[in-house]
């Protein structure tokens, strides 16, 4: 695992984290990662990654949002399974194929809300692993919301729930 950036103690956080699945579209990691810098959420990236730290569409969209965020990469699944495993974070999935509406579920603080390939989402072992299966409902006939605007529906309903709170 490497960590990026560094803001607070990683030793026993309780707080909501999102982690993306092998991202493959850079301005929309950059928007995630934008999103967990304004709100104060850890970021984890399950490599491989579909492009470079240093793509130029990825810093636009973060800004200079992203030397205020925490970003640990996991070079594999495997890996990042076990840091979930050892920090006893449930795993909570949105996906197209979900099986319960995210505004239904139950929310905890230290929950990972994953986010699979914007091209392919995750594939069936890491869907198996997750402890519940989101859906965002929409219109029929469309296949799926951008992933950062799902990230950050998913996201504040989740806040929400937990009641966090933003400092002033």
């Amino acid at each position: 695992m490497i960590v990026h950036k560094f803001h607070g103690n990683l030793t026993g956080h309780r707080q909501m984290r999102i982690a993306l699945f092998q991202p493959d579209i850079p301005q929309n990691t950059g928007t995630i990662l934008r999103l967990c810098a304004c709100l104060n959420v850890e970021a984890h990236i399950i490599e491989p990654a579909g492009f470079p730290v240093s793509d130029r569409h990825f810093r636009r969209a973060g800004m200079d949002y992203l030397d205020q965020v925490t970003i640990l990469r996991h070079d594999s699944w495997s890996k990042f399974e076990l840091w979930r495993r050892e920090n006893g974070c449930r795993l909570i999935l949105l996906t197209t194929k979900g099986e319960q509406r995210y505004l239904d579920h139950r929310y905890r603080p230290s929950d990972v809300l994953l986010l699979g390939r914007e091209s392919a989402g995750v594939p069936a072992e890491v869907a198996a692993a997750a402890d519940a299966r989101l859906v965002i409902p929409i219109q029929p006939g469309l296949r799926s919301l951008n992933v950062a605007m799902a990230a950050a529906m998913v996201l504040g309903e989740a806040l929400r729930q937990t009641g966090a709170e933003m400092k002033d």
